[in-house]
């Protein structure tokens, strides 16, 4: 385990802690003292991330469940109360992405993509804000994207949901100030996960070719690993970042600082 300490005695929830960004965020918190509750649809994927932080000397347990219900959602937070004591982390990561133009749209696929990627951020954060004001305040790291800020064809659902997500976490920073509770989002760009692979997949040619071709978008030319991010969502949870709340933290490899021109 990582002698650097930061998170001895700490709890934290993880949402799609089973894969991706998630699974390196549960990961890097335990390296850093936290038990954490890793919670995902995946049950075989979180169960793998918890037998790897039990292996490094970390404490972790997986809850099987989806952020679209309410029930889940409360029992992930139960199960953090329960079984550590307490609640003083959450990182809301479970997202999905669907593409098509609007006109194409089917209504039930715009309501999987807001519900999971927005109304998970809420239910989880109803149930866990009494859990972190409990315990005299903590914090919750949002994952929005860059596509909160720019976007591109056919993603009218997913950037719309991280766009809200972005507003979602400034109204929470305000509320819950006076919880000792900061809030902030993290916007990243294009992050080597299942999502990523997925989309290339979707694309004509090699994907592992196209990811490079993605990476190359980028300024410094190649996609953004998924422990570059926890890094960031680490700092935010962390006493470090005592001063910030109700940020969008833009980890994007610069990609949204570059015009066409």
């Amino acid at each position: 385990m990582n002698s650097y300490n930061r998170f001895g005695g700490k709890v934290a929830v993880v949402t799609g802690g089973a894969m991706g960004i998630g699974a390196a965020v549960a990961k890097a918190l335990a390296a850093e003292g936290a038990a954490v509750v890793v919670l995902d649809l995946d049950g075989a994927a979180a169960e793998e991330v918890v037998k790897e932080i039990e292996a490094s000397g970390g404490s972790a347990v997986a809850v099987v469940g989806s952020v679209i219900l309410a029930r889940d959602a409360e029992r992930a937070v139960a199960t953090a109360v329960e079984t550590y004591g307490g609640l003083d982390m959450l990182v809301n990561d479970a997202a999905v992405v669907i593409y098509g133009e609007v006109p194409d749209f089917a209504e039930e696929d715009w309501d999987t993509v807001l519900d999971t990627n927005l109304k998970g951020d809420f239910l989880m954060s109803k149930y866990a804000i009494p859990a972190i004001r409990h315990r005299g305040g903590g914090a919750i790291v949002n994952l929005a994207s860059v596509q909160a800020l720019i976007s591109q064809r056919e993603v009218a659902a997913y950037a719309s949901s991280k766009g809200a997500i972005v507003t979602l976490t400034k109204t929470l920073a305000l509320d819950h100030a006076k919880d000792k509770i900061r809030v902030n989002a993290v916007l990243p760009g294009s992050v080597r996960t299942p999502m990523l692979r997925h989309a290339a997949e979707l694309a004509p040619g090699d994907p592992e070719e196209t990811i490079e071709q993605w990476g190359r978008i980028h300024p410094r030319g190649t996609v953004i690993e998924p422990s570059e991010i926890a890094a960031v969502v680490l700092f935010l949870l962390s006493d470090d970042a005592s001063a910030v709340t109700g940020a969008a933290y833009v980890a994007d490899a610069g990609l949204s600082a570059q015009a066409a021109f």
